[in-house]
């Protein structure tokens, strides 16, 4: 193996190099969404025209996810028309499409200690994500580092507050007959181990309530095609080894403690004993 050598990178002003730009950097970006650290993102539109409002940078997604970033780049220091911005475009996109969780994402080359107090400020109530950008040269090459110096806050849904409820009618719309067909067979294998368990209709999933008390140990989520299932787990549970063996695709590790499945019919009905097995163990677990 060939040894390593250090190499000096010189750092340059993106905002003051005349040969780039935001359209530069958005490209950079577009192609590969990974370098913001954000997780496995797609893009999903560039240069997104807004009703009345301009156009979005960048947006993007969690691959097999129901997350969006609203992605504003700012060259140089943010400065206030930045910010609302950026805050503009995340309301307008989360007005549009309620059916997505939505985060703001505000990138610049600087964000002096004042504007870092206001964002900090809004964070808790929108959730935002602030990225310093550095541009890095070394020759004819150039690198672009991108380091989180805000992070998002949980906020809104965690399914300890009270949650705003709906109706069957309401992940009628949201799902299929096929889906719903998919949850109420899922209750009704459920009961099996759990009696007088029922789906508990909320606006952003469908919980379990047990003997008339709330008890999310596993939720659900109707959508067109699949059935999202949240199911309580440790981290490293030896189950979610078990779903990769069986070609099931765990989409995400919750900031509550989920591993989230998006599962078709036919996933489901062959996989059905699996699954089971292991939202019995979460209930177990909710009991002790």
């Amino acid at each position: 193996m060939s040894e390593l050598k250090y190499t000096q990178f010189e750092k340059i002003s993106l905002k003051n190099n005349p040969s780039l730009n935001e359209s530069w950097i958005q490209k950079i970006i577009a192609d590969n969404p990974s370098i913001l650290g954000l997780g496995d993102l797609v893009l999903r539109d560039k240069e997104r025209m807004q009703p009345k409002a301009g156009r979005l940078d960048l947006l993007l997604q969690e691959a097999n996810s129901d997350q969006r970033y609203e992605v504003e780049v700012q060259l140089g220091s943010v400065d206030e028309a930045h910010i609302i911005r950026t805050i503009e475009y995340w309301d307008i996109e989360r007005r549009r499409y309620p059916q997505y969780d939505h985060t703001a994402v505000i990138i610049a080359e600087d964000v002096t200690s004042r504007f870092l107090n206001v964002l900090s400020l809004f964070n808790g109530f929108i959730p935002i994500v602030a990225l310093q950008m550095k541009a890095l040269k070394h020759n004819d090459h150039i690198s672009l580092v991108f380091t989180k110096i805000i992070d998002q806050m949980v906020v809104g849904t965690d399914e300890e507050d009270i949650p705003e409820p709906t109706d069957r009618s309401y992940w009628e719309k949201k799902g299929s007959k096929t889906t719903i067909k998919m949850l109420d067979n899922l209750f009704e294998d459920m009961r099996q181990f759990a009696e007088n368990i029922e789906p508990k209709y909320n606006k952003y999933y469908v919980g379990i309530s047990v003997n008339g008390i709330v008890n999310n140990f596993t939720t659900f989520k109707t959508r067109k095609r699949n059935l999202n299932i949240s199911i309580r787990m440790e981290k490293e549970d030896e189950m979610v080894q078990q779903f990769e063996e069986a070609g099931l695709e765990v989409t995400a590790y919750s900031r509550w403690g989920k591993y989230e499945l998006r599962l078709s019919e036919e996933e489901l009905n062959s996989n059905r004993e699996l699954i089971l097995t292991a939202i019995k163990q979460a209930h177990q677990r909710s009991l002790n």
